[in-house]
C-alpha cells in the first residue's frame, strides 16, 4: 500500500490562508438541473471505477448465441476479475458461465458449438491453461497442463485439434537454480521463445500434446486458414516488444512444415491471415507502401508462394485497428477516423473502402464469424461504454444484445459531449473532443481541464470514457473537459501523423494551445482558470506545454518522459522514437542536439505550474527515473510539487485504491490551484473512515 504522507493531501497546501471560498460546484450539480430526470445523479470517483468491462465477443457457430467476458470491481481483493457470460443475440438468457477465483479470460466456441474453451489460472496451478466446459453444462475440465503458461489459442477448424502458444519450459537445472536462490538474470535475455503447439481432441478425450514450431525465435501471432491446411504466423527474434520490427510473416502447413518467410524489412506487422483461396497473406502494419515505419495503419497483401507485397486503400486516410478476410474473399476491417471509430468493407482492388457502420461513436472488441456471417463488436458512445451489438456481414442496422451499460444513462447525469475544429498555427485543421459541464448555462465562462492522450499515435474518440479521465467527475464539478487530437496523432493522414518525425514537438503543442485560444474565443472556457493532465504520451505533452507557457494554474504529468536522451536507453520499447529523432543517441554522430531540443527538461528552468508527477512503481514503458528527474528538477527550482509512486503498478495502474487515489489527488490538485477551492476526499467502499485516505498516500518530497 501507499505508505503514510508527510502532509494532509485534502487541506489546502499554499503558504498561507487560502482566503475565502468561493461555493462549491458539485453542491449544486447534485441537485439535477431541468435538463435532467429528477432521479438522476452526478457520478461519483467509486462509480467511474465501479463500471465494469465488456468484451471479448464471440459469435457460436450457428449464430444464435454470443459469449463474452465481463470484468467487475472487488474492492476487498483491490482489483477486477474477469468471467465468461452467454447470452442469446436476442438479448435473452444471460447467464455467467464461469466462477474462478481469479477469473477467466479468451473464450472460443468448438466448431461443433457444444463447447467453450478459455484461459484461466485455477486452483494450486500457477500457469494459465486451455479449460473446455460443456455448453449444455457441467464442469469446465482442463485440457492442456503445459509446464508454461498457454498465451493464445485457436480451434483447428475440424475441431479435432486445439492450437496455442506458451513459452519454452525451465530447464531441470534452470529449475534447481531458482529453488536455490542462485536465480542472477542477463537484463533483456531472461525470457524463453514462445512456440506453437497443438493438442489432439475428440470431444471426450484429448491427445497428447505435438510441437508445431521449434528455434531460436518466438512466435508472436497466428491464424489458422479455412481449410485448417496451414498456418499463417509472425515470427520474431525474441517475445520482447521491442523487437517486433525484427519480425516476419511466414507461413506453414498445420503440421509445422513447409515454412515460408514472406516478408523481409524493418517494420512490424501483424494479423497475418491466408485468404480463402489460399492465394494471399493479409497482414497490417503501421508503414507506407515501401514499408517505411511511422504511419497510420494499413493494409498489406503478399503471394501465400512468396513475391512482392502490395499496399491495399493507399489513399484511405484513416488507420486500420484489425482486418479479416470474408469467405468471399473481400475484407473487413476497422478504422480510426479520428474522433470516430468504424467498420468497412472492401475487395482487394477496390480504390475506397466502403463504411458499414456510422455514428459518433467508437467500437470496441470487433469480432467476425464466417459461419455465421455476423459481425460482433462494442459500440462506446456517450452514454454507454461499450454494449455488444451483432451486425449481418455485409451491413445492415446493429442488434444491441448485451445490456451490462443501460444503468449508466438511466442512473447518472452524463455530460453533452461533441466535436470541435479550430486552425493550428500553421493554419492546419485539427480537432478534438469537448464535454460540458453538467450546470452549464450559455454565456458564462467554466474552468477546463486539458486532457492530451497517450501514444502518441492515437486518437480520442467519442465514447463513455475511462476512470483514469473521469471526465463525468469534472463534469459535476463544473469544469469543461477539453481532448485536443493534436498533430501526431492517428486518423487524420500520413503527413498529420508524421509532423512529429524528426522533432516531435514541432506543431504538436501548439495544436493544444490553439484548442485552448478557440474555446476561450468562444465565450466557454476562463482562460484564467485552467489545468492540464495527460498520462504517458499525454506525459509528454504535459511536460511541454508547463514549460512553454505559465497559463496553466495546476498540471499532473502522469508517466510522462522529460529527458529524451535518458528515456532512449530505459524504456523497452525504442522503435518508435528513432525516427522521431533521426538516429539513436549512441550512434556515431548521434543526433544528441534534436534530442536534447525536443527534452522538456532543456527548458525545465521557465516552469512555474504547480505540477503533480504520478508514475507506477514497475512501469518499464516510461520508467520512474523519467519522474524523478522531473520530480527533483521542478522540486530545486522552488515549483510546487509531489511525486506519487503507485508500489507494483506497471505502465496502466490496476489496483483499484490506487486508481482512486489518483483520481482524488489531482482533482484535490486542480481545485487547490485552479479554483481556490477546498476538496473532500472520496473514501473506498468499505472504508471505516476518513483518515483512511490519508494513510493511501507516498509523498517522496
Amino acid at each position: 500500500m501507499l505508505r503514510p504522507m508527510t502532509h494532509n493531501p485534502r487541506r489546502y497546501l499554499g503558504g498561507g490562508s487560502p482566503g475565502p471560498r468561493p461555493l462549491v460546484f458539485l453542491a449544486a450539480a447534485l441537485v439535477a438541473s431541468a435538463g435532467f430526470a429528477e432521479d438522476k445523479r452526478p457520478m461519483t470517483i467509486v462509480d467511474l471505477i465501479d463500471v465494469p468491462g465488456i468484451g471479448s465477443p464471440r459469435i457460436s457457430p450457428d449464430g444464435g448465441q454470443l459469449l463474452y467476458t465481463r470484468s467487475d470491481t472487488d474492492w476487498k481483493k483491490n482489483g477486477r476479475t474477469t468471467h465468461i457470460r452467454r447470452i442469446g443475440m436476442d438479448g435473452t438468457g444471460d447467464v455467467r458461465l464461469t466462477y474462478g477465483e481469479k477469473g477467466e479470460r479468451s473464450p472460443r466456441w468448438s466448431p461443433d458449438g457444444n463447447y467453450v474453451a478459455f484461459l484461466a489460472n485455477r486452483g494450486e496451478e500457477e500457469t494459465t491453461q486451455i479449460y473446455l466446459l460443456p455448453n449444455g453444462g457441467g464442469e469446465a475440465a482442463p485440457l492442456t497442463s503445459h509446464e508454461s503458461s498457454v498465451q493464445s489459442f485457436e480451434f483447428s477448424p475440424d475441431g479435432k485439434h486445439i492450437f496455442f502458444v506458451a513459452a519454452d519450459p525451465e530447464t531441470p537445472e534452470e529449475k534447481k537454480k531458482d529453488e536455490l536462490k542462485d536465480d542472477v538474470f542477463a537484463f533483456d535475455e531472461d525470457y524463453k521463445q514462445r512456440h506453437v503447439f497443438r493438442v489432439a481432441w475428440t470431444g471426450d478425450a484429448r491427445g497428447g500434446v505435438e510441437r508445431i514450431t521449434e528455434g531460436d525465435f518466438s512466435v508472436v501471432g497466428f491464424r489458422i486458414s479455412a481449410d485448417g491446411a496451414r498456418i499463417a504466423h509472425h515470427r520474431a527474434p525474441s517475445p520482447l516488444f521491442d523487437n517486433r520490427d525484427e519480425g516476419e510473416v511466414w507461413l506453414m502447413d498445420a503440421g509445422g512444415g513447409d515454412a515460408l518467410q514472406l516478408t523481409d524489412n524493418t517494420v512490424t506487422e501483424s494479423g497475418a491471415e491466408l485468404s480463402p483461396d489460399g492465394q494471399w497473406v493479409l497482414f497490417t502494419s503501421t508503414s507506407s507502401a515501401d514499408l517505411e515505419t511511422y504511419y497510420n495503419g494499413n493494409i498489406f497483401v503478399v503471394p501465400a508462394a512468396g513475391g512482392a507485397h502490395r499496399l491495399l486503400y493507399e489513399d484511405m486516410p484513416h488507420e486500420v485497428n484489425g482486418a479479416r478476410w470474408a469467405a468471399d474473399g473481400t475484407i473487413y476491417f476497422t478504422a480510426n477516423t479520428g474522433v470516430r471509430n468504424q467498420l468497412f468493407h472492401a475487395a482487394v482492388g477496390d480504390s475506397q473502402p466502403v463504411p458499414l457502420t456510422e455514428g459518433d461513436h467508437a467500437l470496441g472488441s470487433w469480432s467476425y464469424s464466417k459461419d455465421a456471417g455476423l459481425h460482433a463488436f462494442g459500440i462506446n458512445r456517450r452514454e454507454n461504454a461499450g454494449d455488444i451489438h451483432v451486425m449481418p456481414a455485409g451491413g445492415g442496422t446493429p442488434s444491441k444484445v448485451t445490456a451490462a451499460y443501460d444503468y449508466l444513462d438511466e442512473t447518472f447525469m452524463l455530460p453533452r459531449q461533441e466535436a470541435i475544429r479550430w486552425p493550428g498555427e500553421d493554419g492546419v485543421e485539427v480537432e478534438g473532443l469537448l464535454y460540458y459541464p453538467l450546470e452549464y448555462e450559455e454565456g458564462n465562462r467554466y474552468p477546463v481541464v486539458v486532457q492530451t492522450h497517450g501514444g502518441p499515435a492515437a486518437s480520442d474518440k467519442f465514447g463513455f470514457g475511462r476512470w483514469s479521465n473521469y471526465v463525468q467527475v469534472l463534469a459535476a464539478r463544473g469544469y469543461f473537459v477539453f481532448k485536443p487530437n493534436y498533430r501526431g496523432s492517428t486518423g487524420y493522414g500520413d503527413p498529420f501523423l508524421r509532423d512529429m518525425v524528426g522533432h516531435y514537438f514541432h506543431q504538436a503543442h501548439l495544436d493544444v494551445m490553439t484548442g485552448v485560444d478557440h474555446l476561450i474565443e468562444l465565450g466557454l472556457v476562463d482562460g484564467d482558470r485552467m489545468a492540464k493532465m495527460g498520462w504517458s504520451g499525454g506525459g509528454h505533452m504535459t511536460n511541454k506545454i508547463i514549460t512553454h507557457t505559465d497559463r496553466f494554474k495546476a498540471a499532473s504529468s502522469g508517466a510522462g518522459a522529460v529527458n529524451w536522451i535518458s528515456m532512449y536507453g530505459q524504456s523497452d520499447v525504442r522503435t518508435y522514437r528513432t525516427p522521431w529523432f533521426g538516429g539513436t543517441p549512441w550512434q556515431e554522430d548521434a543526433p544528441i542536439g534534436v534530442y536534447w531540443e525536443n527534452s522538456p527538461l532543456r527548458d525545465i528552468y521557465k516552469v512555474t505550474t504547480p505540477t503533480l508527477v504520478l508514475v507506477g512503481e514497475n512501469d518499464v514503458r516510461v520508467p520512474p527515473p523519467q519522474s524523478v528527474e522531473l520530480y527533483r528538477a521542478l522540486k530545486a527550482n522552488g515549483v510546487d510539487t509531489h511525486l506519487y509512486i503507485a508500489p507494483r503498478e506497471p505502465h496502466g495502474w490496476r489496483e483499484l485504491r490506487h486508481e482512486l487515489f489518483k483520481v482524488n489527488v489531482e482533482i484535490d490538485w486542480f481545485e487547490r490551484h485552479v479554483r481556490g477551492i477546498e476538496y473532500e476526499w472520496e473514501t473506498a467502499p468499505g472504508s471505516e473512515d476518513d483518515g483512511a485516505v490519508e494513510e493511501t498516500g507516498e509523498s517522496t518530497g
